[in-house]
């Protein structure tokens, strides 16, 4: 399965690519990037951007996403989202109900990924949040595409 899904991320990672080259702008880019993925993967259940607000930089909210409603607004350190803004890491989590502090945005969630989304002077912007209704479906070699996807969508100079 390994060996699939990260083929499967290389035709994503392509098509997205070439669908926002040459767009400039950022929601553009995020909203475009949630659909190509949210599509691709069927245990995507929820899969969308939370950004650092700047009228309130030690948050996030809601940003462009597919699946269900989602939080409007994440505190930095509250839940994986803030986990992840807060140490600008990627999480992953098997199982979100054993997760210390988990936010339930749709009680059908899972399991979760988070990775931050940096700009091309390094600053965090935002995350990318993908949730699945399964538990334990995401590895490192999710951790290893998303983070490239995002590097190569977001972080370019």
């Amino acid at each position: 399965m390994t060996v699939n899904k990260a083929a499967r991320y290389a035709e994503v990672s392509k098509e997205i690519a070439t669908v926002i080259e040459g767009e400039g702008n950022l929601i553009a880019r995020m909203a475009t990037v949630s659909n190509i993925l949210h599509h691709a993967f069927d245990h995507y259940f929820w899969t969308g951007f939370y950004v650092v607000d700047p009228e309130k930089p030690d948050e996030l909210v809601i940003g462009p996403y597919q699946g269900s409603l989602g939080c409007l607004r994440i505190p930095f350190g509250k839940g994986v989202c803030g986990k992840a803004a807060t140490t600008c890491e990627t999480q992953i989590v098997d199982d979100v109900h054993a997760f210390p502090g988990h936010i339930a945005c749709d009680a059908r969630s899972e399991s979760e990924i988070v990775a931050p989304v940096f700009n091309s002077a390094g600053e965090l912007i935002a995350v990318l949040d993908v949730d699945s209704d399964r538990t334990a479906q995401f590895d490192e070699t999710d951790r290893a595409e998303l983070e490239a996807i995002l590097n190569s969508s977001f972080a370019r100079g």
